[in-house]
């Protein structure tokens, strides 16, 4: 009997354990004992709305929509491999904001460097913190990431089960270098290592004092959040193009960096009208010039 829980593990089983962590904790913590005993044909829409209903007062519908991607992932795989029949139903998604930008002002940016800089509890957070503004990286391809990952001699990051679910290599800045340089190295493949050398999970209990001190918003994510800093600040510079910027942040599509394309497109502006006032300086000169040489001498 294909029980979700069973076809769970199935799914599991052919997936890297590395990119599964977080849907993992997903489905113990509200799927499996809301449904996780029951047969896929079993289930009806109103087990769904339950699920949905009961969540939506504790999270946002961005996670709300990330559990019931589970389930229908759960159905498609066990369709797919002729295990049993899927739902019988189309499973619902609440909309949401995907492209919310997050960014800081310079100030901001500012404090929070300096709270960085001041971090003692925690220093593998503080640089995991500074690797996520001088790469872009995103919070699990910074918790995933392993000494053999990144190539000093090089000068490359080699990135595995990223989003895309392709693998990528990124150019190590002297930046993101200094600061990886720096980390001790413990007998854990995972250059930030969790519980017991594994890979590490989470980061919001060590983080949130760092949000503190720097007098962050308390809804500012601060992986995301920075992962943005570094794209806004690549945008507005007016030097990288979008392509560019798509393979850095490892997009799949160039949608995704289109958010950012109003802050280069306001840097070309300003670059623009720079070269219209330097030719106005110019030729005020040149007119200032030739007023002085129609003067005429006294005596």
């Amino acid at each position: 009997m294909w029980t979700v829980t069973l076809l769970w593990e199935e799914y599991k089983a052919v997936r890297s354990p590395k990119s599964i962590v977080s849907d993992d904790n997903r489905f113990k913590n509200y799927i499996e004992s809301a449904i996780g005993q029951k047969e896929l044909k079993d289930i009806v829409p109103l087990d769904l709305d339950r699920i949905r209903l009961n969540m939506a007062k504790i999270r946002k519908p961005q996670t709300v929509a990330h559990v019931l991607e589970i389930i229908r992932r759960v159905s498609n795989f066990a369709v797919t491999k002729r295990l049993c029949p899927g739902l019988e139903f189309k499973v619902q998604l609440p909309k949401f904001d995907n492209l919310k930008t997050e960014d800081l002002t310079p100030e901001q940016l500012r404090n929070l460097l300096k709270a960085i800089d001041e971090e003692r509890d925690n220093p593998h957070v503080a640089k995991m913190l500074k690797v996520a503004l001088f790469t872009g990286l995103r919070r699990g391809e910074i918790f995933s990431l392993q000494w053999p990952d990144v190539d000093f001699e090089r000068g490359f990051l080699h990135l595995h089960d990223t989003k895309d679910g392709r693998s990528h290599s990124l150019p190590l800045n002297p930046s993101a270098r200094e600061v990886l340089e720096s980390v001790e190295h413990t007998e854990s493949p995972y250059v930030f290592p969790g519980r017991n050398g594994g890979l590490r999970t989470d980061a919001k209990h060590q983080v949130d004092p760092i949000k503190k001190r720097a007098g962050l918003p308390k809804d500012f994510r601060i992986f995301h959040g920075l992962r943005h800093v570094y794209a806004s600040m690549l945008a507005s510079s007016g030097k990288v193009d979008m392509f560019t910027l798509q393979k850095l942040l490892t997009h799949k599509s160039p949608q995704m960096v289109q958010r950012y394309a109003h802050l280069r497109d306001e840097a070309l502006r300003q670059a623009s009208n720079l070269a219209g006032d330097l030719v106005g300086e110019v030729v005020k000169q040149a007119e200032q010039r030739q007023e002085m040489g129609k003067v005429i001498p006294l005596g």
